[in-house]
């Protein structure tokens, strides 16, 4: 049986979570137009509503503040194609409505992309983000996968692909696109519109 204590050192747990989410999600912008290696607590505090103190009360430092941010982005992300895997009827509009949500957020959100880029290519160097980014890779792999299964299931066939190497050609072409926008290329959203549309029709 719970006791009050208990429910209350749990409530407290949970408040500071939250506390530690709105934070994170506030300071997201910030943290994804500076980038990794132009960003401390105190920066991150100046350019946005935040105080340095609430920050480093919840943060053990800018890289826990930075892998927050990331997490949260990421994990909603990976959980837009939910409906149009559920509620789609044919494999065409499935790889229709994926490939309109992959153009929207490359589109709208393409600073936050790079920031997890940036952040997965930090690990590689030993920065601590290692476990963050594990999760981040399994979760959009599932992702991936749950596209790439559901579009065989509609076509009546298998896939062609295997879980890791479907999260990669997604993620490589995602990844291409981003750089090329940046670079200010127009026709990259429309491009990966079609490149996302194709690949997914192709997997099975």
């Amino acid at each position: 049986m719970t006791t009050a204590g208990q429910r209350a050192a749990r409530g407290s747990v949970d408040k500071f979570a939250q506390r530690r989410r709105m934070l994170a999600l506030s300071a997201s912008s910030a943290i994804a137009e500076r980038g990794f290696a132009n960003t401390g607590l105190r920066e991150i505090a100046k350019h946005s509503e935040l105080s340095h103190g609430s920050l480093h009360y919840y943060f053990t430092d800018k890289d826990d503040l930075i892998a927050e941010s990331v997490w949260l982005f990421k994990s909603e992300c990976a959980r837009r194609y939910d409906d149009a895997v559920a509620t789609s009827l044919s494999r065409e509009e499935l790889a229709s409505r994926v490939a309109e949500e992959m153009a929207r957020t490359l589109r709208d959100e393409s600073s936050m992309h790079r920031l997890w880029y940036d952040l997965r290519n930090q690990a590689l160097f030993g920065t601590g983000f290692g476990e963050t980014i594990v999760r981040i890779d399994d979760l959009l792999e599932k992702m991936v996968w749950s596209i790439v299964s559901r579009h065989a299931e509609l076509a009546g066939g298998t896939s062609t692909l295997t879980p890791p190497l479907a999260y990669a050609l997604v993620d490589g072409m995602f990844q291409h696109a981003l750089i090329r926008f940046i670079r200010g290329d127009v026709g990259a959203v429309d491009r990966l519109h079609r490149d996302c549309e194709a690949l997914i029709l192709a997997s099975a």
